[in-house]
This record gives structure tokens, sequence and C-alpha cells, in this order.
């Protein structure tokens, strides 16, 4: 099988990142796996063994010269399905490359883009956080490319409902294929700097969606009961800035401290006494599972794998989003029973476990869904 994955993922180039590392694994399943990408450096490709990374310089770049890009690629390589990481931007790529050739359109689905939250800023009771233009924009884009796909793929039962509800029968079945993670724990890591005693730990790009401010409102309503509250934040993004001033406006700087991007995230989250994410929505939620597995009491939003794999009040604790006063009573909630976060715990760490066996094999079942889009894996009637 031959397959063209349309994407933009830069540390693809580093053959030692984890991006690379899954492609080329996926690239061994597939059999030959060529993916085009925007990179700013200058007719940059690399080849090994089954996996080709092809990169269009930035500076030449425009969304037209992707789609042509692609379609020469598809001619000259002769490939069998293009895949496109979106259905957004390269989700309109990839269809305008397969246009005058028999190559299957497989789509796959990353972000809950029908909830309403990925255009809403807030609610009357919620902090405004102002969502990126762009997100309208591929709203408008999707259904044109889900209805010209011939293959879909989504990480959750919850795209893969909302897919369905919107659509019908103007979309092929989605298929379910969740985002791999590994369930071997690694070594607990300390923070570099004493915490206080009940410290909840984030972690997560510092973009609108992720609602931290939910999450700093949350421990300004709880500091006052319980002074030994904290918070850890660990990753970066265009809202870091915001957020720290936010931080030192309420007078939260000795209780929330930012540590960036780090790529111990999951050795440092054990070190905390609890995990808290306040996303405005999700498509899947690769933390909560590694929170679930380090054995970390867990709040969050009802988002992503929420109800699917870790259900409200039986694994977790959750919140609609954007109730920063209902993230705050489950941390008082969490802090206040003991019985309650061991049960927890054992319940969360059990049912995500169980739902990474379930889908031990990823690239394998990545190369079956594309293989059966390329034998002519029907579109509802």
């Amino acid at each position: 099988m031959k397959a063209l994955f349309i994407g933009s993922d830069p540390t693809l180039f580093d053959t030692t990142s984890a991006a690379y590392q899954r492609m080329y694994t996926y690239a061994q399943k597939i059999g030959t796996l060529h993916i085009l990408m925007r990179t700013s450096a200058e007719g940059s490709s690399t080849t090994h063994g089954p996996l080709t990374i092809h990169g269009l310089p930035i500076q030449k770049f425009s969304f037209k010269e992707f789609a042509r890009s692609a379609h020469e690629l598809i001619v000259s390589e002769g490939i069998e399905i293009v895949s496109a990481q979106d259905p957004f931007e390269h989700g309109w790529v990839a269809s305008r490359a397969v246009v005058g050739t028999n190559t299957k359109l497989h789509i796959q689905v990353h972000t809950d883009f029908l909830s309403p939250w990925f255009t809403r800023g807030g609610m009357f009771r919620s902090a405004q956080v102002a969502m990126p233009l762009k997100n309208t924009l591929r709203r408008r884009i999707a259904p044109g490319v889900l209805k010209r796909a011939d293959g879909i793929r989504v990480v959750s039962k919850r795209i893969e409902a909302s897919l369905v509800e919107r659509f019908r029968n103007k979309i092929v079945p989605p298929v379910t294929i969740p985002i791999a993670v590994s369930s071997m724990l690694p070594a607990k890591v300390a923070f570099p700097f004493q915490t206080l005693p009940f410290t909840f730990v984030t972690v997560g790009r510092l973009e609108p969606e992720k609602r931290i401010d939910d999450c700093i409102e949350a421990i300004a309503q709880v500091r006052e009961k319980y002074p030994i509250i904290g918070l850890v934040i660990l990753g970066d993004g265009r809202e870091r800035a915001r957020l720290e001033k936010k931080v030192k406006d309420l007078a939260l700087t000795d209780r929330i401290t930012f540590l960036g991007s780090r790529s111990d995230a999951w050795g440092l989250m054990q070190s905390a006494q609890g995990y808290i994410q306040s996303s405005a929505y999700e498509g899947y939620g690769v933390t909560l599972l590694e929170a679930a597995l380090a054995r970390l009491p867990i709040i969050t939003t009802d988002v992503g794998i929420i109800g699917e794999v870790l259900k409200g009040y039986e694994d977790v604790l959750a919140s609609p989003p954007g109730d920063a006063a209902n993230l705050a009573a489950h941390i008082i909630a969490l802090m206040e029973d003991v019985a309650l976060r061991e049960k927890m715990v054992r319940s969360a760490q059990i049912k995500a476990f169980n739902h990474l066996q379930n889908y031990h094999d990823i690239p394998e079942l990545i190369a079956r869904d594309l293989e059966s889009v390329i034998k002519g894996r029907k579109k509802l009637a």
C-alpha cells in the first residue's frame, strides 16, 4: 500500500522525536508512507526505509501550491490513498490533490469541532476567552471536506457521535481509532521547587481552548478555605503572558507556578496530589489517561474521552466547560474526602489500562483502516 499523509508537524524532521517514531511505525505497517508538510527549510526531504518526508517551503507556501505539490506526489509515486490530519486546511488540500486521480481521500478528525465551545469564548458566569477566528472558518470548511471523503477516522466516540448526528448519511461511517498512549509509566520526577501540601497539576498548550483561566479562578476561590492549595502549570503557548499577569493580579504567585513545556511532564505529574483540566473541548485527552495511570485523582471538564473511557462521578469529577465555580467545588470535595480520592484513583487507573489494552496496536488498526478504504468501503446510501 502506498499512502500520503498531509500534515504540519515540524518535529517530523527530527528523527529522535516522538512524532517521527510514530510515523515510522505507521510506515512499517502501511508499506510505503509519504508525508507532505510545510517547513521553513528550503526543499527539505528525507527518506528512511518506508518513510519519506517532503517539506514545502513556507516562503513559497499557499494552499493551492500545497495541493499542487500533493497532486504531483500522487501521480509520481502512485499513491493509492491520501490522509489529511484534519478536515480543515489540510483536508481541503487533500481533497483538491486527489481530483483527476483514482486515489482515495481519507480524513482524520482529532478535534471536537462541532462542540459549541469550538467557537464560544465563554458564558455569562465564566471568564471570556477569545477563540481564534480561524475556528469559525474551519467549521465552515469541514462539511464540504468530510462529504467528499472515502474514509473518516476519528479519535473518540464523542466525535463519532457528533459527526453522525450532524451529517447522518451525507458522510461515510466514521471509524474510531484512538491516539496511541503508552501504558508504561515513566520514573517519577520531583518538582524543581518546594510545592504546597496539596498541589494540583495541569498539562497542555497555553492556548484559548484550554481555558486555563478557569483553573486559576478555581484556585482563587478555594485559597481562603484551604491555604495549602497550589497549582503547577506545565505547557507553553500564546496565552502564557496573559495568564501570568492574571495570576499576579489575583495575588496567586505564591501558589501558582508556570514551568513551561517539559519533556518529563508525565514524570512531574506524579509529584502532584491531583490533576485538573479545564479545556473547552478536546478530541481525545491523552493527559487524562496519563493522570489516571499515574494514580492521580482527576478533576476535568466533560470533554474528549469523559463518558467513554472515564466516567464522571465514578472515575473522575467532571464539570461543564467554562464553570470555574464547579471546578472549585470539586477541588474542595477531593481535599475533604480521602475515601473519594482513593476510590476514583483505583477506578480510573483500571479503566485507562483496559482502554489502552483494547487498542494495543494503533499502527496496525490505522493500516487496516486505510486498506479498507482503498478496497472500497462504501458510503452510506
